[in-house]
């Protein structure tokens, strides 16, 4: 059956947020899951809804400029796929994303937010391209099972409760690079060896 393009969103409660303590560097990135599968929520009281795994592949496969946005306001561009700023992959637990986020006020005030834990949501915006109704279970039941997406958001209204994200800071992303060095020198030595 072809569906009809209509643009939706759907709101992710952000979980396990990390913040720096004083004196630390400022965060530099958020990472976490815009979208989490088969975790069902209910859209407006009207149904419920799940999203299967692999809705998102082709979306992601297809390499299109994808945006990282604060609130779905596309003036609070946090990083996007052509910049290589957002990445975005999908694992066995979701929709998983990490965004560089820029030296701009609305990334300073978002990140003081998070810190706080005023806002601890995300969200993405999609078409869907393939779907599934249920409508011998009270609420109906629809399985998303493949989207075009064109956006994630940062959000302080959620409509799904199973998200993650944390701030990243610049301090930590340094030990992650001296640990991987240290790793593949480990490695490299033992290949030396045979």
């Amino acid at each position: 059956m072809k569906i009809a393009k209509k643009k939706e969103t759907r709101i992710f409660n952000i979980s396990q947020l990390s913040t720096r303590a004083e004196g630390e560097e400022k965060a530099v990135a958020i990472e976490g899951y815009a979208a989490v599968f088969n975790s069902k929520t209910s859209i407006g009281g009207w149904f419920d809804e799940v999203i299967e795994p692999g809705a998102f592949s082709r979306s992601l496969s297809d390499n299109g400029d994808i945006r990282a946005l604060f609130n779905h306001n596309w003036d609070n561009v946090l990083g996007r796929t052509k910049s290589q700023t957002l990445e975005l992959r999908e694992d066995e637990k979701g929709l998983n994303f990490k965004v560089e986020l820029p030296d701009t006020s609305v990334a300073r005030d978002l990140t003081i937010s998070m810190e706080r834990g005023d806002i601890n949501q995300c969200s993405f915006g999609f078409f869907i391209t393939d779907e599934e109704w249920n409508y011998n279970v009270e609420p109906a039941l629809r399985t998303i099972k493949e989207v075009e997406l064109f956006e994630i958001s940062i959000v302080s209204i959620p409509a799904y409760d199973d998200t993650e994200a944390s701030l990243v800071r610049s301090k930590e992303i340094g030990k992650s690079i001296e640990a991987r060095t240290k790793l593949i020198k480990q490695i490299d030595s033992i290949l030396e060896e045979k």
